[in-house]
């Protein structure tokens, strides 16, 4: 089966100056537009990033047991969301180890809408037996960008005609853009100020046009996955599959994790009836987790000294990274614990990394961080940082 392209793709394929394209549950997305994603991730940061994320998976659940089915996956409380709402929620096996992480969109007393990395439907409707609700995949057919950055509230407002000020933080609005019928929901993978427009695929094209139009006095600047995956780090922001492996995946318990293990304990609901993965959930609340998900700053001074040993400036990763790598303790002889993502931080001017450490360390703990310099496996000093390392007010104001 060959890669589909997006709906926006006849804009955003002639974008592309290197053709940096990647896979992306089918489809084909731009890794960087420019021959270096340096500039789309400033213009996150300073201006604003218009991001095609029409792979993610999409589906309508609608009817009388539509909250009911929800709230018998999710971990969050769906029964209690108000139409306008939108949750960011895991949902696990019967063990309560974590199988993908989304979203859920209450678009109407009985209409949800639900986003994953992973295809979702078999599992949707395994839940559903005995339940008057129909689950629809609008993956084809719902187009969605993401437009991210200090700047992305002017441009919406005057895209659509309307003030958007009142619009909190992961809630939605149902809006017009040059006559093109979107809802725009306030939420991103950047941690910063933003939003995400969903649309029929079949106008897709001209909601893109009338963005880059709109935002082209502000600085908009469509980028790739290159400079998304840098912010959401500074966010930590999971990634399934980078930073924890969907259970449904993996091959060994081991390789499981549950919510309170990836630092997502506040997304469990502690006030609603039974769900899958509830009682394991329960038990591990009670004993504490074993593993916490958290952020590493690797100490700039250690960095240097590694590399002035051989006769070298410190080289800085030029993009992020996605492997394990591991961490150890002082000393450097004893493993606790294994980094997953990581990069530099033009924003912050750290190297900063993202990994899963036994929940004893606490924020401040010296670690040691593998690294490896001219061809030679070394450490560098590295803290226990809490997560995330950038939280803008303008986020959530």
């Amino acid at each position: 089966m060959s890669l589909r392209t997006t709906p926006f793709h006849p804009r955003t394929g002639p974008l592309s100056e290197g053709q940096a394209w990647r896979r992306w549950a089918g489809y084909v997305v731009a890794s960087a537009y420019e021959l270096s994603h340096d500039r789309e991730y400033h213009a996150i940061r300073n201006s604003a990033a218009l991001f095609d994320v029409s792979p993610l998976y999409k589906y309508l659940v609608t009817g009388r047991d539509a909250a009911r089915l929800l709230d018998h996956v999710v971990t969050r409380n769906v029964g209690k969301a108000k139409v306008g709402q939108v949750l960011y929620t895991p949902w696990c096996d019967n063990e309560g180890k974590q199988i993908d992480d989304g979203t859920i969109s209450v678009l109407g007393e009985q209409t949800f809408r639900m986003t994953s990395a992973d295809p979702t439907l078999r599992w949707l409707h395994l839940n559903s037996s005995g339940l008057d609700v129909t689950i629809q995949d609008v993956s084809e057919t719902t187009a969605a960008v993401s437009l991210q950055g200090p700047s992305s509230r002017e441009i919406l407002q005057l895209a659509a005609e309307r003030d958007l000020s009142a619009l909190k933080y992961f809630r939605l609005t149902s809006a017009k853009i040059r006559g093109i019928p979107v809802t725009i929901s306030r939420t991103g993978y950047t941690g910063d100020l933003g939003f995400e427009v969903w649309v029929d695929a079949s106008q897709a094209v001209p909601l893109w046009d009338a963005l880059i139009e709109t935002g082209t006095p502000y600085g908009i600047t469509p980028a790739g996955m290159l400079a998304l995956d840098v912010a959401r780090i500074e966010a930590g922001l999971l990634l399934i599959e980078v930073d924890y492996f969907s259970s449904r995946h993996a091959l060994i318990e081991a390789q499981k994790s549950s919510p309170l293990e990836l630092g997502l304990g506040w997304t469990v609901a502690t006030d609603k009836a039974r769900y899958n993965g509830q009682a394991a959930l329960d038990a591990e609340r009670t004993r504490g987790p074993a593993w916490q998900f958290t952020g590493l700053t690797v100490d700039w001074d250690s960095l240097e000294q590694l590399y002035a040993e051989v006769g070298l400036p410190p080289r800085l990763p030029s993009q992020a990274w996605r492997t394990s790598v591991p961490i150890y303790d002082r000393s450097g002889n004893k493993q606790l614990g294994y980094a997953t993502s990581g990069g530099w931080s033009p924003l912050l001017k750290r190297y900063m990394a993202l990994a899963h450490l036994g929940s004893e360390h606490a924020p401040g703990t010296e670690v040691r961080m593998e690294l490896t310099v001219e061809h030679r496996r070394k450490q560098a000093q590295a803290h226990v940082t809490p997560l995330p390392f950038f939280n803008p007010e303008r986020k959530r104001a």
